[in-house]
């Protein structure tokens, strides 16, 4: 079999962890897919930072978000024909990033906005409950790295995936909360 482009090491180890970030999965020790095609570099350093769910079952294992994670991009992939799995991170409950497009990459995870920002899904269905304090903790520590590491703008805007786009997506209760964060604004 053929790789086609791979955006991780070959070691591995996360070519996108960065100092201060929580530990970033690389796309080799989650089992992820080689993407259609190369992915295109942001035109810019990103000002927004959208937040999704992924409307699915929880983890709290290294081994089972992995699981979930391959089974996101087997959808993103095989059900909408994406090139890969369309968000910049995936954040799970045991606390750890999961490489996706990674900084600085055009991901396909927010219809029209895909070149003005970012975006990070937390596994899970948070329509009804928060996601839990390991995965907040990181999807914090993961902006607040980005900023520092110059990945994310530091006058940075967080919106959830409902804000630009008819959907229920980050979930109704992670939405509320979101809301509450410094930097988050609607419009």
């Amino acid at each position: 079999m053929t790789k086609i482009f791979k955006l991780g090491s070959s070691t591995g180890k996360s070519v996108q962890q960065l100092p201060g970030c929580p530990h970033i999965v690389s796309r080799a020790e989650w089992g992820a897919r080689p993407p259609r095609r190369v992915a295109q570099n942001l035109p810019h350093v990103p000002q927004n930072v959208y937040i999704h769910h992924g409307a699915s079952g929880s983890c709290t294992t290294q081994s089972a978000c992995s699981k979930v994670v391959r089974q996101y991009q087997n959808y993103h992939m095989d059900t909408h024909g994406w090139p890969d799995i369309g968000y910049t991170f995936v954040i799970g409950e045991d606390g750890n990033v999961y490489e996706a497009y990674g900084w600085g990459k055009i991901g396909t995870h927010t219809l029209n906005h895909n070149s003005d920002g970012l975006g990070f899904c937390v596994i899970g269905d948070f329509t009804n409950h928060v996601p839990n304090a390991a995965a907040i903790n990181a999807v914090k520590q993961l902006i607040d790295c980005g900023v520092r590491n110059g990945k994310i703008r530091q006058d940075y805007i967080i919106k959830g995936h409902r804000d630009v786009r008819q959907t229920a997506c980050p979930g109704q209760k992670f939405y509320e909360l979101i809301r509450t964060w410094p930097h988050y604004n609607a419009h």
